[in-house]
């Protein structure tokens, strides 16, 4: 049991950061809202601000995307105790010097796939990617994820469905709650879901 021993008798690391991941248009915005109206310390800078893509905002912080770059990620502490916004590909990136807890939004594949070539669209730009090329990477890429939070003593994973959440958000809230200590306020989590937001489903053209 090297991970549990590990974890027994690592130095304190403070409070753990509560980190939001998923792909790109996954549901992330919608937990980051959900976490923030129950009362969680949300860090964020605002820079990207609401569009017609994310009406209610993106809660990012915009230094994070150079997470992978960077030599000096100390900034990264300043997030224990708060929710920070990290998408899937650089949680291989975050600072051994931190606990962290996961909640790694997942959406069936076609759904993100058309959702981020709405987006394309609205930025005038043209997607030349292959769907089928694309899901078999992503599908790669979250059981990688999934083999890192293993591995990773700093790290506890739980996975959220989106179209559940959006769907059944008193019980999304009850999961993600229990997940970060039970303190949180569950009602105002699941006010705040919005399944007017849910566009891009299947056999859905909105």
């Amino acid at each position: 049991m090297p991970g549990f021993f590990s974890r027994l008798f690592k130095p304190d690391l403070g409070e753990p950061i509560i980190i939001v991941s998923g792909l790109p248009r996954s549901g992330t915005s919608m937990m980051m809202k959900m976490l923030d109206a129950a009362g969680v310390a949300i860090m964020t800078d605002a820079v990207r601000t609401a569009d017609i893509d994310n009406p209610k905002g993106y809660y990012e912080y915009e230094r994070v995307k150079d997470l992978e770059k960077e030599q000096d990620k100390s900034y990264i502490r300043e997030g224990r105790g708060k929710a920070l916004k990290v998408i899937s590909w650089l949680l291989k990136d975050l600072p051994d010097e931190n606990r962290y807890r996961i909640i790694f939004m997942r959406r069936d594949l076609s759904e993100v796939i058309a959702s981020q070539n709405k987006m394309l669209k609205h930025r005038g730009e043209e997607d030349k990617s292959d769907d089928s090329l694309m899901i078999d990477a992503y599908m790669n890429h979250l059981a990688s994820v999934r083999i890192l939070s293993r591995k990773r003593d700093n790290f506890e994973m739980i996975e959220v469905r989106y179209d559940t959440a959006v769907k059944e958000p008193a019980e999304a809230a009850r999961v993600v709650n229990a997940f970060l200590g039970g303190k949180f306020d569950e009602a105002k989590m699941r006010e705040v879901v919005d399944g007017e937001l849910y566009r891009n489903r299947k056999g859905v053209t909105t």
